[in-house]
């Protein structure tokens, strides 16, 4: 499939992000591209908003997301209803999600305009809250949902169950319930496993139980997660993906499971997950007399 058509999402904090995305949008329009700006970015450039992420139609080929991995992750949520593939350039060193760096995007585009890319699916979560019956928040995500105890000194206890069956009544500083490509986030730092982003699995991280055998338990995609605040003493928090937050209250019930919706990575021609491993985490390097990955390999 050739990419005909391009919307551009841009973090506005990055410095120098207009003059990079003017540069980006010409190169595509030489070659024929229609682009699209998202609002946020047409109005720091001055120009007509291409869409809103609030559009509940979008006609496009392809989402270019300029930032980093929190800015992904808020257009995830947006791009994943309209099943489009995106791709993360990454406005300072490249990120878990956001695989091009900046310096890689045209030969990367090249090759993307052509139709000669890879998609992977990433697995999302549906969450929501509920008070008494009522539901008093919901979205999904991408990375994860995490309960913490917010700016409480004491520990929460979160009554857990899965696919209806009682798990265990966690007592700690807060749980992270995670996609695998979460996995790299918040749930690596509270000791999780690693898991390939690629795979459709849930992952439940206590974040410093009281009870040491409170571990990280991996469950498949059609596990249903209840989980219930039962402490007092001021509630706890709930956020979705960093990036929004609800204040929960004794007996105030959250659900977890798989969404119906999944994000599309355009994966990076330059590099596997295992080189973005080894970069991020600090692994060394290749073992002589192996090559570096190339887009032909």
């Amino acid at each position: 499939m050739k990419i005909k058509k391009v919307g551009i999402i841009a973090n506005v904090e990055k410095e120098r992000i207009a003059p990079f995305t003017a540069s980006f949008q010409q190169w595509l329009e030489k070659r024929g591209v229609r682009v699209f700006l998202e609002e946020e970015i047409a109005v720091r450039m001055k120009q007509k908003a291409g869409f809103r992420r609030d559009d509940a139609t979008l006609s496009l080929d392809l989402i270019a997301v300029l930032g980093g991995d929190g800015t992904l992750l808020r257009a995830a949520r947006f791009v994943a209803r309209h099943n489009l593939p995106i791709v993360g350039i990454n406005m300072g060193t490249f990120g878990y999600l956001t695989e091009i760096n900046r310096s890689e995007t045209y030969a990367a585009f090249d090759l993307i305009l052509a139709g000669d890319f890879v998609t992977e699916k990433r697995m999302m979560l549906d969450v929501s809250v509920r008070r008494g019956g009522k539901r008093i928040g919901s979205g999904t995500v991408l990375n994860d949902v995490v309960i913490n105890r917010g700016n409480l000194s004491r520990i929460v206890e979160l009554e857990t169950s899965v696919g209806g069956q009682h798990l265990t009544t966690y007592k700690a500083d807060g749980l992270i319930i995670s996609t695998p490509t979460g996995s790299t986030a918040y749930s690596l730092s509270a000791g999780g496993p690693i898991v390939f982003p690629g795979k459709e699995l849930m992952i439940i991280n206590p974040i410093c139980p009281h009870t040491l055998t409170n571990r990280p338990i991996i469950f498949p995609e059609s596990a249903v997660v209840n989980i219930v605040l039962r402490s007092g003493g001021g509630g706890a928090t709930i956020t979705l993906d960093g990036q929004e937050s609800y204040r929960i209250e004794r007996a105030d019930v959250m659900e977890v499971k798989k969404s119906k919706q999944a994000t599309k990575l355009v994966l990076s021609p330059h590099r596997s997950y295992g080189e973005i491993l080894r970069s991020k985490l600090g692994w060394g390097g290749l073992p002589s007399g192996v090559k570096k990955r190339t887009h032909a390999s």
